[in-house]
């Protein structure tokens, strides 16, 4: 029996700019913490990073594991989804209308994240989706839109339908499909799903023990964004800035060798 040998791609540090190359590296960094805290479907799903200062955007060869992606690894295409580097790789043809919808349209998102876990498509499988449940669905509900399943995302006429859904939210379900986040930062749309995905398994979990549901009330909801910001803003920026560098050590310890 053959065993199958590693993953190795040729470095692109020295073909890009600096500020892609880093771009890149967390990039790598959100697919392998996706991979280490068990929300990756083989080699399906997909996250996706503009490349600054272009409309271009970065995303995972099709064929890798995410806990086997690197800087390196990671395909550059641009908005017709031509490869506009070398790679052995092709693209997720479902990712790529997924992505590129948002990446036309939405000039504010330097990340889109796509996953399919069980306890986000048993929650997109429920008529009333997300509901206010806990903290953590506080903050989700505050920006969350939905797009109706229309199979799998082959058809590019879907964009517009998803752009218009979409709108200027942050959060995504897609019913009897999965979750989406969209944000400014890599670590903002990693914050962002740690966020919906804990929301979900809280839904499932309270759902599973049978009792009467206490939902939050309304007015409370309604200031969700004031109290959002007040929870994560410091001298270190907002949002997913907060976590990201200790999210890195983690890594670091437990999965190295995505900066590569």
């Amino acid at each position: 029996m053959s065993v199958a040998q590693a993953v190795s791609v040729e470095s692109v540090k020295d073909q890009v700019s600096a500020a892609e190359w880093q771009t890149r590296v967390d990039l790598a960094a959100c697919y392998r913490l996706i991979a280490l805290y068990g929300w990756d479907d083989l080699i399906f799903t997909h996250i996706s990073a503009k490349v600054p200062g272009t409309e271009d955007f970065l995303i995972n060869p099709y064929g890798l594991m995410f806990h086997e992606i690197t800087a390196s690894s990671l395909v550059k295409v641009d908005l017709t989804g031509q490869k506009l580097m070398p790679s052995p790789y092709d693209i997720n043809p479902a990712g790529y209308t997924i992505h590129s919808a948002v990446h036309e349209v939405r000039h504010d998102v330097g990340c889109v994240l796509h996953i399919h876990t069980p306890a986000g498509i048993a929650v997109s499988a429920q008529k009333q989706g997300l509901l206010p449940l806990s903290q953590q669905s506080l903050f989700v509900l505050s920006s969350l839109a939905y797009h109706g399943y229309e199979g799998v995302a082959l058809h590019h006429e879907e964009k517009a339908r998803l752009q218009a859904d979409l709108g200027d939210k942050n959060f995504m379900i897609l019913p009897n499909h999965g979750l989406l986040t969209a944000f400014g930062t890599i670590a903002d749309a990693f914050l962002g799903m740690f966020t919906l995905q804990r929301a979900c398994e809280i839904q499932i979990m309270a759902q599973s023990g049978g009792g009467e549901l206490i939902h939050i009330p309304q007015q409370i909801l309604s200031g969700a964004s004031a109290m959002l910001a007040g929870v994560l803003k410091s001298s270190q920026g907002l949002g997913g800035a907060l976590p990201w560098p200790a999210l890195l050590r983690k890594l670091d310890q437990q999965m190295p060798g995505y900066d590569a």
